[in-house]
This record gives structure tokens, sequence and C-alpha cells, in this order.
């Protein structure tokens, strides 16, 4: 996949992988820094691409029944402290509003940093009886968390997301619901954008904040390190018991329902930087991509190029996003510009071509160009941009699989982590002090997730020896 380096001012990522992020948020416009710390401007090619995996899950939310809501930003503490084991999990993260309209507020109120509590007071009044029942709610939203780091897209005081809160009658639906969303956002990594992630279980130590089981999806970034990617979260009763809501059963008696919660958020932005992009910028999936073709005249001065040209975005705009750049900009502008935006396909069309009933196209993920005959071109078109896709999880399938590694004992465990990037898959013996311990041996590798189907790689623990209970997937973490 090696190409030939048509942006200059982007540090190359075996250089310094950060820098290399930075730079592509900022030349290819997705990201400004705003006058808050920690808080970014999201310009329109971010928005746009936000936009497109946002409708993409909205849909799919929709066809099993959720509805989209909206809460109110702020949360009275009050309220908040009716959790306490979630409000003690978020404490830390919160931000504080105390005065409004130039006099000091009699109650304190909180910035949501998640609206668990938002949707439980609300629940309260509107569930009486099992036939109000499974209640399936969604808002996109911004929430607020305190960090002290942050990165744009991936760890910031502000950030956009949705974030799902349903009641159901039953524990077992209830768990059922938790699963069928971790599937269907699995479906949106693997269909949408070309990210295999690994999937699983949250240890006790690393579930959500008063949650009975937390699940996540945790992609590799193309340096080995892992993204907390989404979740899903059983919360079974607890907070249905906290909030006081109650419903009359099938059987005239009054019960609590079964609650779960799952979001993903801009986050996954970052995530589609860190596994696809390459030295020249962005390297876009084609399904959120803003544009995922641009037609480039070649030698527009001439008669009848750009007239052909607008011809051709004519008939592919009802299809396909698609851009003509008609500027005065030199074309090898224009192929640079669009190579560090991502922008999947390339089209090019010059007299000669047009003189040949023919065009040119070009990937951006391999620089594979190929001549292509214009009579049936939207299916040509089609066609290669299913097949990117297809290339680009194969790909980061086979980075992900070169950067995991397996460890049988703890002098491997600790080997692998000072000197392998990437997930370390080892067995565990379920003692939290374990994962305490690994993660200040190693200066971070934490426990990702128990996978579902898991491997028996050992009998005993990688840490302490004990007997293993389970398989483990660890790693850092943005």
């Amino acid at each position: 996949m090696a190409q030939k380096k048509m942006v200059n001012d982007i540090t190359s990522m075996d250089v310094d992988f950060a820098q290399w992020y930075t730079d592509i948020v900022k030349k290819a416009q997705l990201a400004d820094y705003s006058g808050v710390k920690g808080c970014i401007v999201y310009q329109p090619y971010g928005y746009a691409i936000w936009e497109n995996i946002q409708r993409d899950m909205d849909r799919r939310f929709k066809e099993v029944g959720v509805e989209n809501v909206y809460m109110p930003m702020v949360i009275p503490e009050s309220l908040l402290q009716k959790e306490k084991d979630h409000i003690d999990g978020f404490a830390p993260e919160c931000a504080a509003v105390t005065q409004g309209g130039g006099e000091k507020l009699a109650e304190t109120l909180f910035i949501r940093p998640t609206s668990e509590v938002l949707f439980c007071e609300h629940y309260q009044k509107i569930i009486h009886s099992y036939r109000d029942l499974p209640k399936l709610y969604n808002q996109w939203c911004s929430v607020m968390r305190w960090e002290k780091t942050t990165r744009p897209f991936l760890r910031g005081m502000e950030f956009l997301w949705q974030e799902g809160h349903t009641m159901h009658e039953t524990a077992q639906e209830a768990e059922d619901f938790t699963l069928k969303m971790l599937k269907i956002y699995e479906d949106v990594y693997r269909d949408t954008l070309a990210i295999p992630p690994v999937v699983g279980r949250k240890t006790e130590k690393e579930k959500f904040a008063g949650a009975e089981a937390s699940y996540t999806l945790e992609p590799m970034m193309h340096n080995g390190v892992a993204l907390q990617g989404g979740t899903t979260h059983y919360f079974g009763d607890g907070f249905a018991k906290a909030f006081g809501i109650q419903f009359t059963g099938r059987d005239n008696a009054l019960q609590n329902p079964y609650q779960t919660s799952w979001g993903m958020s801009t986050r996954l932005i970052g995530a589609v930087i860190m596994v696809h992009g390459d030295d020249n910028g962005l390297v876009l999936p084609p399904r959120v991509a803003p544009v995922q073709v641009v037609i480039v005249p070649i030698a527009q001065h001439k008669p009848g190029v750009l007239e052909k040209a607008g011809g051709l975005y004519e008939e592919l705009k009802g299809q396909f996003r698609v851009k003509l750049d008609s500027s005065d900009n030199s074309p090898g502008w224009k192929f640079a510009q669009y190579e560090m935006q991502g922008v999947p396909l390339r089209l090019e069309i010059g007299p000669k071509d047009i003189e040949n009933g023919q065009c040119v196209l070009v990937r951006r993920d391999t620089g594979e160009k190929q001549v292509t005959a214009l009579e049936g071109l939207a299916d040509t078109i089609a066609g290669l941009l299913d097949t990117i896709h297809g290339d680009m999880l194969a790909r980061a399938q086979k980075n992900m699989e070169e950067k995991t590694f397996v460890a049988h004992s703890h002098e491997e465990f600790l080997d692998i982590a000072a000197n392998k990037p990437g997930f370390i898959k080892a067995m565990w013996c379920g003692d939290p002090a374990c994962e305490d311990k690994l993660k200040e041996e190693t200066g971070g590798v934490k426990s990702r997730c128990i996978p579902f189907e898991e491997e028996h790689l050992a009998d005993v623990c990688a840490c302490c020896g004990k007997p293993a209970k389970h398989m483990v997937y660890w790693g850092r973490q943005y």
C-alpha cells in the first residue's frame, strides 16, 4: 500500500503517531481548537462524517423500535445523588453550575456527564403497567466530562454522542436487548466503518458505574493501541428501585422494570482516522465519506472538458455523494487535497478520455488507477466502492491479527507489554488485584474485555499463577 507522499506537512505516523493524528485533524479541516480548553469546533467536513455515521446508526436503532427523545442538559444535585454508585463513578468528571441570572442557585445543577437519572425521573412518571413496556428511548446530544487530558474526537470535555436508555418487563428481555444493541454497534463498525472490533464483557473493575454488566467494542488503532469504541450496559432493577419506578405486572403485583443503557460517540471519527489513515492523510470508508467521488477535470480550459465533467456530475449525484472541482487550482493541487481528505475515489476526465469514451478512476486506499468506460460508469463505481470497503476491512483485520500476542506466563506478559504494541491475550484468575498489578507493572496495560468465545491458553493466571477463570484481552488505550 506504499504510495508517493503527496502531502508534505503531515508528520509520518512512524515518526510521531500523536502528531500525525493532530496534523490530519487540522489539515483535513475536521476540527479546530476553541477558546474553551478541551472543547473543539466541529468543522463542516468533520461534522459531515459524524452526520453520515449518525444517520446509519439512527436507521438501525429505529429498525428495532427505538424512538428518539431529548432530555435537559442539566441535572439537579438531589436527582444525581439518588443513585450513589452512579454519582461516585462520575463525581470527578462533573461540571457544576452554581449561579444563574446573576444569583446563586438554591441547588447546584450538574451538566450531564450521562443521562441515566434524567431518563429514570421521566420513566417514573410514565411507566405504570406492563402494557407501558418496553420503553426504548435514545437521545442524540452532547455531554460534558471534566477530562484532564484531551484530544480531538478521542477524549474531550464536551463531545457528541447518542445514549440509549430502555426499560423492560423482565430481566431476560433487558439482558437480551443489551446484547442486541451490542450487535448493532458491531455491525456499524464492520459494515459502515470497515473496522473489526474485539467484542466482549468488561471485568467487574472496568464496568460502568451502577451497572450489573458492561459490554464493549475494542477496535485496534494502526499503532496497536486500543480504543473503547462503544459500550452497552445491563443495569438490572437498581436504578428503578432508587427512583421508585414501578409497574403493575401481568399478575397484578407491583414490580420494578429492568434497565439498559448504551452509547457511542464522536470517538468513532478518531477510530476511523487511526485505523485507516496513512501518511498522506485520511483514508475514509466509502459509506461515511462526505464525498465518495471527486471529479477532477484535466486540461479544463480546453473545449468540452468542463461540460463533460458537469454531465458526469449530474449523472452520478443521484446515486453517490459527488463533488466536481472546477476551480482554477492545478490538477496536482486537487490530487493532494482530496488525497489528504480521504475521498475514496478520484475521477479524472480530460480531452483524450472524452475522445475515447472513458475516464480514469483512482482509489484513495491503494493509489491504484484504472481506465474505465463511461458507459455503465455508475455500476462500476458502486462495485469499486464496495471493493474498497472490503479491502479496508481486511487490512484492518490483518493489522489487528499481526498485533495480537499470547502470553502464557507473567514474564511473557511483561516482555510483550514492553516490546510489542498491541493486544495481549492472557488468562486471568478474576481478582481485580491482578488487574491493578499488571497495569502498574506495565505502565498502563489494562483489561479490555473478556471475549464471548474464550480460548484456553493456560491453566493459571498470567499474573499470580492461581487457577485461571477467564481469557482476557489486555492492552493500552486512548
